[in-house]
């Protein structure tokens, strides 16, 4: 099976309008920023995207939302966003907030195949309302289900061409989670290798889970909030 594709545009041709997307990054760290601006292009709409933020304004998700292609957001960070406030409250976006270790469990029971998983988390907060709560010990915890996520799409540093991925320091975050977790699996990396050149105990996620591949290129890698010593 030859995951190798050329570019961004082809490795996410067949993301049609009313898609659930999972996108890998924290803050503006590790985003999958060709893929994205190849949804912009394309000009997809109605979608649904997992992901632990939104971008900013002008960069990243934020850029989907100005063009108004997603119809819900599921988050755990989004205070960076104007556009995205704009919609939520004027009710343009339909957004799930969720706790952030949540957010990542979701994930890790999808890669898994697990339906659900319980957690602590949100119990007795708006998070609850509508869920199930079991008391396991004395202790109540929410049932929340696994993602289901039509397509999962996260950047890695390196790659080979049987899709394994090595990720580079605070830029691995949420990938490898989201990287095991939908139905159809694209990678970008900043550098594609012949299969067998990455040492087998640095991979982060195996091949298996990754159903395209491409290199990526004109990576700006933003930093969303700079904090410098003062002179």
């Amino acid at each position: 099976m030859n995951k190798v594709v050329s570019h961004a545009a082809e490795a996410i041709h067949d993301i049609r309008d009313g898609a659930t997307i999972m996108l890998g990054g924290f803050g503006l760290c590790g985003i999958p920023e060709n893929c994205i601006t190849a949804l912009v292009s394309k000009g997809v709409k109605n979608l649904t995207c997992i992901s632990n933020n939104a971008g900013v304004d002008d960069f990243g998700i934020g850029l989907m939302l100005q063009q108004k292609q997603v119809r819900k957001m599921i988050s755990s960070y989004v205070g960076e966003n104007a556009e995205f406030e704009r919609q939520l409250l004027s009710g343009e976006l339909e957004v799930e907030l969720i706790p952030q270790g949540t957010l990542a469990t979701r994930c890790l029971a999808a890669g898994y195949g697990m339906p659900a998983v319980f957690t602590p988390a949100g119990v007795g907060t708006e998070v609850a309302i509508g869920k199930e709560t079991r008391n396991f010990n004395g202790k109540d915890y929410l049932m929340e289900m696994a993602f289901d996520a039509d397509y999962a799409i996260v950047k890695a540093w390196k790659g080979d061409t049987e899709g394994n991925l090595v990720y580079r320091e605070t830029a691995r975050n949420f990938n490898p989670l989201m990287a095991m977790a939908g139905k159809i699996t694209i990678a970008e990396v900043e550098e594609l290798v012949p299969a067998g050149e990455l040492d087998p105990d640095h991979i982060h996620t195996p091949g298996i889970y990754v159903h395209r591949i491409f290199q990526g290129k004109d990576y700006e890698k933003r930093i969303e909030q700079r904090t410098v010593r003062k002179a």
